[in-house]
């Protein structure tokens, strides 16, 4: 598994700050064919993650999200806490999810590991550990 925050928006380069879009990609290499599979990458307190349909949502903010490879989610869930991505089905090989992040609070935030696993076989599962995310009040 591999994880890239790349800056959609940013207030000063180079620097979280509060504010800032970032764009987060997931590229997951399958070793062998699995059911109900879900990834679920924890994002910093505060943080939202557009594209859920509410009413102050931003829609311009996701229009780069991209999806490739052999899987595709059935389910997005994308709540305070994680984007998690459910998979009916993921035939071995690399797929790669794509979504949007606003962050909002300031602080220095330590997250859990991103980790993809299949739901009813829980010995198949990979994780990676995510950096710590530091956002700065910047603008």
């Amino acid at each position: 598994m591999k994880k890239t925050v790349t800056p959609v928006e940013q207030a000063v380069a180079g620097r979280n700050s509060r504010g800032d879009v970032v764009r987060v990609s997931v590229e997951v290499n399958a070793s062998s064919d699995m059911t109900w599979v879900v990834l679920t990458d924890p994002i910093p307190g505060g943080a939202t993650i557009p594209g859920g349909g509410l009413g102050r949502d931003s829609q311009i903010a996701t229009t780069g999200e991209r999806k490739s490879g052999t899987a595709w989610p059935a389910f997005e869930e994308r709540s305070f806490e994680a984007f998690r991505g459910y998979y009916e089905y993921v035939p071995k090989g690399v797929f790669k999810i794509e979504y949007t992040l606003r962050l909002n609070n300031v602080g220095d935030f330590a997250l859990p590991p991103t980790r993809v696993e299949a739901l009813y076989a829980p010995e198949m599962f990979g994780e990676t550990p995510n950096a710590r995310v530091k956002v700065e009040a910047g603008r």
